[in-house]
């Protein structure tokens, strides 16, 4: 296998010239003589490689540019200035050829035939990829055993639900075996038992094909399910790009310990403990880094700073004040130290120092 990146980015960007409107009738009036225009950075001066067979997580807030860069990444939107070299192709000068190279998937469009049934749409992909009749039916069982595809196909697209036509949509987007493919919030609006059926189904393919994957979602579960690696954005630019665990060890602040009590008569036991938080922690630190909260009758979260108090010392604690039948110990959720990113609370290194991923990883 090639070492050279599937996907190289270099020094793209997408800006947008907008019109400034006028409040009021004046200002409408004036509008019709003397417009005012304003640049907008949609994407800025943003560089990445993927590697064949990765499966990256590119996460951001709302207006971060995330679906401006998959779009630019696909063909559709042409870039302001930079270079993109994808599979080989200049997207938005070979797409014809280029997009048979890629599927693409966005959670609330799809690429299936409204009003025939699903399987009529396949059939239809089938002839304008140019798949042979054998392929299409390995691939096609494959997708059945893997998304249950079987009860869906003589179903006319309008009729499925959101979960059902998702699946759908992914089995279209990968129907031709692409080597790439792009997900823009592919599990937006499902249930948990879909996301997990989409999930598994990505993990499947990537390990048999080595599908190349680029995830946008803002459910941090996909990420965290599936990438080891993540790109985050913000206005524009990337704020970081390198392995989630690597993101986790630095940025971690708080983890957090889950545990059972034998029996309700703990109560009074847990409560004498709760009240002796503030003496526990450790070098100065206040009683705010120690939270606990009941969440029923008989369990219980712990969490805390852990430069105060080591994870060891507090479970010790914990079974010296009260009877329990088990426990875990958490990472605190990647959602939280996202948050801090976004707000500006957690000190990120600048564009011009993101720390990149070492090499390709595949799962």
């Amino acid at each position: 296998m090639s070492d050279a990146p599937l996907i190289s980015v270099h020094a793209l960007s997408k800006h947008y010239r907008s019109f400034k409107r006028r409040e009021g009738l004046l200002g409408g009036f004036i509008n019709l003589f003397h417009r005012e225009y304003q640049t907008v950075k949609a994407v800025e001066n943003i560089q990445f490689e993927i590697g064949r067979g990765e499966m990256v997580g590119y996460i951001g807030p709302n207006g971060a540019g995330k679906s401006t860069t998959i779009k630019m990444l696909t063909g559709i939107l042409v870039p302001t200035s930079g270079e993109i070299l994808s599979n080989g192709f200049v997207p938005w000068k070979q797409r014809a050829a280029y997009v048979k190279t890629i599927g693409v998937v966005f959670g609330q469009r799809t690429q299936l035939w409204w009003d025939i049934a699903a399987v009529e749409s396949f059939k239809l992909l089938r002839r304008i990829y140019d798949v042979s009749k054998r392929d299409f039916d390995e691939r096609m069982e494959l997708f059945n055993q893997v998304l249950a595809l079987k009860e869906l196909l003589d179903v006319p697209v309008r009729k499925l639900s959101l979960g059902q036509r998702m699946r759908c949509d992914l089995a279209a987007a990968l129907l031709h075996n692409p080597p790439i493919l792009f997900l823009d919030e592919p599990t937006i609006g499902l249930d948990v038992v879909a996301k997990d059926n989409i999930r598994q189904f990505l993990r499947a393919i990537n390990e048999r094909f080595k599908t190349t994957v680029l995830l946008t979602t803002h459910d941090l579960d996909d990420i965290e399910e599936l990438c080891r690696r993540i790109m985050i954005i913000d206005r524009g630019t990337v704020l970081y790009d390198g392995p989630l665990a690597r993101l986790k060890e630095r940025f971690l602040r708080t983890k957090q310990i889950k545990f059972i009590l034998r029996d309700g008569d703990q109560t009074t036991r847990l409560s004498a403990f709760e009240q002796s938080l503030p003496t526990l922690c450790a070098n100065g630190h206040s009683a705010a880094s120690l939270h606990l909260e009941r969440l029923d009758e008989l369990t219980c979260r712990l969490r805390f700073d852990r430069s105060s108090i080591s994870s060891s010392d507090l479970i010790h604690k914990i079974l010296a004040a009260v009877d329990v039948r088990d426990f875990v110990i958490e990472d605190e959720p990647i959602e939280e130290i996202i948050k801090r990113i976004y707000s500006g609370e957690t000190e990120m290194i600048s564009a011009n120092h993101v720390e990149q991923a070492t090499a390709p990883v595949t799962r």
